[in-house]
């Protein structure tokens, strides 16, 4: 029999209680710290009236704590403030947060949370060496720079299209700050338990399984033998019996690349630990029905973590969303720039990309979408395509063929895929009607990008063979 262990909201409600029973039994002040991994410990005001670490109640008091908390139970479950070095730093912190007040004989209880953001844009990981399509290959981006350009929307269109064909469609929302792609696909009664920021809380500590990740859609229609599944960016709480669910709590803590989880172990980075939830939610779509024959991975805006880890390691097909305007080609301009300086990623990434023209309005001018494509070569030409010399014959020194699309070339990452924008689409609301996307409008706005993206995609898996 498996001995329990707490999730991440519960050891963190355990670790509060048992200080407040600290300060009541003490009569000293307390403050609750907690790591980038959640794990929790006590720290005992003692100054000036030390305690003694082998007393019965002191260690009652660790013993207890360390099996209400674990696994976010921290190295040194106690600490006590006649024994720190500076003290001050804790007990005096500003960004301390009030649990309870002294009261009678009790002393006070504070929170202080520790967490760390880290980054990832310059980071890759390597290709499967026997050159066999993997996981990353089956997944699309869908990135914008800026906010606001119909990306979600564009998402949720996608995995129905895709399910229409017969596909089995994985959506996972990581756009985790501003999450919305949920809402399209599922009633919140149908979400998950369990969403991305649990499995990156929960695997942080080696507590990962038995997560429940991913639902079947029942909101988007879908004919035929196609499939959608949803992988939230965080879960439902369960109402009947109050558990609680902190989920910025979550979110403050997830991006810091982590030690290993035992002496020796090797580090393991952000980009590592979000591949390994993705997958987790890819093998329960697997167990449950099939294997996703695509992967949608929504995105969240701007120079972010996630980001840069879904457009640099996760995905196989990365739709960047542009609209054309000076703030969206700067902003693609400082990220390209970035991955030029780093040339063995560039070419890693260049052929993996592939421009959307967002919400295009191309009533009554032919010409913009011409003139988008156009901006898009030049920003393409100067950072990630090879440069071309006026004596240029094609090759670089090594022999090997420069890569450097022609303008008119409809397969180059600049040539722009269009979504239509149209004043019908102002007014929808996707949660009151949810036959949203077979409105006549909405598949005239979306057909040359689902059909265009559908042709970039691998096919997909072999239906088994009958026994």
């Amino acid at each position: 029999m498996s001995r329990s262990r707490a999730r991440f909201d519960t050891a963190w409600q355990a670790a509060l209680d048992h200080a407040r029973q600290a300060a009541s039994q003490f009569g000293m002040d307390i403050v609750v710290t907690r790591d980038v991994l959640g794990r929790s410990c006590i720290l005992i005001d003692d100054r000036g009236c030390p305690l003694a670490h082998d007393d019965p109640t002191v260690v009652a008091l660790r013993d207890a704590f360390t099996a209400a908390t674990r696994p976010f139970t921290g190295l040194e479950p106690l600490l006590f403030g006649d024994k720190l070095f500076a003290p001050e730093l804790y007990f005096d912190a500003e960004e301390r947060v009030p649990v309870s007040p002294r009261q009678g004989s009790a002393g006070s209880v504070h929170s202080l949370e520790r967490t760390v953001i880290g980054s990832d844009w310059a980071r890759s990981v390597p290709t499967p060496s026997d050159g066999a399509p993997g996981r990353r290959d089956r997944r699309v981006a869908l990135y914008g720079f800026k906010g606001g350009v119909g990306r979600t929307t564009a998402t949720a269109v996608l995995a129905r299209y895709l399910a229409g064909t017969g596909r089995c469609v994985l959506v996972v929302d990581l756009d985790l700050e501003s999450p919305g792609v949920s809402n399209l696909l599922e009633d919140p009664a149908g979400i998950p338990r369990h969403g991305i920021v649990d499995h990156l809380i929960e695997g942080g500590v080696g507590n990962a399984d038995g997560l429940e990740l991913v639902a079947r859609s029942s909101a988007l229609p879908v004919k035929g033998n196609g499939e959608v599944w949803l992988a939230p960016a965080g879960g439902r709480p369960l109402e009947r019996n109050g558990e609680p669910y902190d989920y910025l709590a979550k979110l403050n803590r997830i991006y810091s690349d982590l030690a290993g989880l035992n002496p020796g172990d090797r580090e393991r980075p952000f980009a590592a630990r979000l591949e390994e939830a993705i997958a987790a939610c890819e093998d329960q779509v697997t167990e449950l029905s099939r294997p996703p024959d695509v992967v949608l991975l929504d995105s969240r805006a701007g120079m972010h973590d996630i980001a840069a880890v879904t457009l640099t390691h996760l995905s196989g097909l990365a739709l960047l969303f542009a609209v054309d305007n000076p703030s969206t080609w700067e902003g693609y301009k400082m990220l390209f720039t970035q991955w030029q300086r780093r040339p063995v990623l560039a070419r890693e990434l260049r052929e993996r990309l592939r421009i959307v023209a967002a919400m295009f309005h191309s009533a009554g001018d032919a010409k913009r979408l011409p003139a988008l494509i156009d901006r898009a070569q030049t920003l393409f030409a100067s950072t990630l395509y090879d440069q071309l010399d006026t004596d240029e014959e094609g090759a670089d020194d090594e022999g090997d063929e420069l890569y450097h699309p022609p303008l008119e070339d409809d397969a180059a990452p600049h040539a722009a895929i269009p979504i239509l924008f149209g004043n019908d689409l102002v007014g929808l609301d996707p949660l009151r009607s949810r036959d949203w996307p077979e409105l006549p409008f909405v598949d005239a706005a979306y057909r040359t990008f689902t059909t265009t993206v559908e042709r970039l995609l691998l096919p997909p898996h072999p239906a088994p063979e009958s026994s």
